[in-house]
């Protein structure tokens, strides 16, 4: 899964609800046809692997895949019935905040077909929502 390496700060805050559209990650860089976010929301490394499987299993070995979302942001949970205090909790697992607009998955070297089933196989395995989006479409 996806982890960062090494961290300036362990434990960050959760930060405020996600506010306003993408304004980096919007256009199809590296392939034809990507996965656009419709919503923002918090993909954790293991829905991102999840849908990477998915994406690769489907083209079987065919095409090329980029993941433009990394999950650089930590999130702590505490025990079940822990009592007030003593501080946050451990580390947890990692997320990507995303925003609306965001490229999530860009695929290249397939076919039309073939590419749409691969991202709507990988769209069942993320939280938020999602359109198909390609070269030509933009």
């Amino acid at each position: 899964m996806l982890i960062p390496r090494k961290v300036k700060y362990r434990k960050s805050h959760r930060g405020d609800q996600i506010k306003g559209s993408a304004s980096r990650k919007i256009n199809l860089d590296f392939g034809d046809y990507g996965l656009r976010a419709l919503q923002a929301g918090w993909v954790t490394s293991r829905q991102i692997e999840s849908a990477r499987r998915a994406i690769t299993g489907n083209l079987q070995r065919k095409g090329k895949l980029w993941i433009r979302i990394f999950p650089d942001k930590s999130v702590t949970v505490k025990g079940n019935e822990i009592r007030m205090g003593g501080g946050k909790g451990a580390v947890d697992h990692y997320v990507a905040p995303i925003r609306p607009g965001t490229i999530m998955f860009e695929i290249d070297g397939v076919n039309a077909e073939q590419a749409r089933v691969a991202l709507k196989l990988a769209a069942y395995k993320l939280p938020v929502k999602t359109a198909i989006v390609s070269k030509t479409a933009e």
